[in-house]
């Protein structure tokens, strides 16, 4: 055998020889204190660990409203665009921008001189022609007296009658000219269609308008709509709720942090869905007499469609999921606890949940802690807000020898 092979066969020997000492002195430390001892004494740490602190609510029984949300947009009830019927020149405007106006309040005022020439003619002429009448019907009544009725020709008492009608006519079309220029006299004032908010005026007085020149725009606060989508699936219980009796409507802030105002009513469900957006229409009523709402402002609608008598209530925080769905932790009469499988329903506020199946009311959850816990680990219950007592000096002895010197549990140095 060569010297190169030799070599060899001793460098695998020794390597060996090695692994073999490596092993026994590996299997001795497993058996002293390597993992399978630190596993079985966790085991048995396991047994004696202290209860695990958690906050326990009762699930209560209570009335729950079901809401339906949707995002909504403000609009007047009327908007009216204030135009004068007459042109002229712009003598004055008797509002401020921004002013609310009752109905019937003169707005502006336009140069009324031409319509009150026009109603003076035709004033004149009626009084002219009422007393040709006048002397038409003196003339015919005299000739159709019987003392003069045998000297009076036939033709001309025809004449005269005829001629009482004629003038009967024309004053009759002079009163109708009457009321024309009074009319358009009347224009000249130009008064507020609606009660209602005045806006930006759009013209100033001393121009000279026409008829149709937009002056200024009212908009109808009270009582205002909200008009707002909702998806087709919620048309059943809107239908529904809507046939029960009125369905209160509240308008809350864009965050939906609180409520603007409520007391609204559900006014009307449009009378088609939408085949692009699989949504349908409805409005709001409310009175807003404090003008909280203003057209054009973009609110969330919460509106009531029934209410659950007697649902079950607990905070949202207590309900976990898992992959065999929803579950909630109950503390049992030996401080226990036991994985409890539930399905949520409604929201109840901003943090609690109604539950549908799994629980009956009065059972002890935990809300808080409970990502420490499994089945059958014991817990201190705190309530809401309460925090663990702090250790006494007798436990902090007892854990301090538990852990021995050096700071190492189970013994000393190894």
């Amino acid at each position: 055998m060569s010297r190169f092979w030799k070599i060899v066969l001793l460098v695998i020997a020794v390597l060996v020889v090695g692994l073999i000492g490596l092993r026994v002195l590996g299997g001795g430390k497993d058996k002293a204190g390597g993992p399978g001892a630190a596993a079985e004494a966790g085991k048995d740490g396991g047994r004696d660990s202290a209860p695990v602190p958690v906050t326990v609510v009762d699930a209560a029984r209570q009335d729950v409203p079901v809401y339906a949300s949707a995002l909504g947009t403000v609009s007047a009830m009327n908007t009216v665009t204030v135009s004068p019927q007459v042109g002229g020149q712009l003598i004055s405007l008797n509002f401020k921008e921004g002013q609310e106006v009752k109905q019937g309040d003169v707005l502006a005022q336009i140069d009324p001189r031409t319509a009150q020439a026009s109603y003076d003619e035709a004033a004149a002429a009626k009084r002219q022609n009422q007393a040709l009448l006048a002397t038409a019907r003196s003339n015919y009544a005299r000739s159709n007296s019987p003392e003069y009725r045998q000297y009076v020709a036939k033709t001309d008492l025809d004449t005269q009658r005829n001629q009482v009608a004629q003038y009967e006519s024309t004053v009759a079309a002079n009163e109708a000219s009457m009321r024309a220029a009074q009319v358009q006299l009347q224009y000249t004032r130009v008064t507020a269609p609606i009660s209602g908010i005045a806006g930006i005026r759009a013209v100033d007085a001393g121009n000279v308008v026409s008829a149709g020149t937009a002056l200024v725009t009212l908009t109808q606060v009270h009582p205002i709509h909200i008009v707002f989508n909702l998806p087709e699936r919620q048309l059943p219980d809107v239908r529904q709720a809507q046939q029960a009796g009125p369905v209160t409507i509240a308008a809350l802030d864009r965050n939906d942090a609180h409520v603007l105002t409520d007391g609204g009513k559900l006014d009307v469900v449009d009378n088609q869905i939408s085949s692009d957006s699989g949504t349908f229409r409805a409005r709001a009523l409310f009175d807003n007499p404090d003008n909280t709402l203003w057209p054009g402002q973009f609110v969330n609608v919460r509106m009531q469609l029934r209410t659950i008598s007697g649902g079950v209530v607990i905070p949202t925080q207590a309900v976990m999921r898992g992959p065999d769905g929803e579950y909630v932790y109950i503390v049992q009469a030996d401080n226990t606890v036991a994985m409890q499988t539930v399905k949520s329903g409604v929201e109840v506020g901003d943090s609690h949940v109604q539950i549908t199946e799994g629980l009956k009311g009065g059972e002890r959850v935990v809300s808080e802690g409970q990502f420490r816990l499994k089945p059958g680990s014991k817990v201190t219950a705190l309530k809401p807000g309460e925090t663990p007592a702090a250790p006494t000096e007798a436990e902090l002895k007892a854990a301090a020898q538990q852990q021995g010197p050096g700071g190492r549990r189970g013994g000393g140095p190894r």
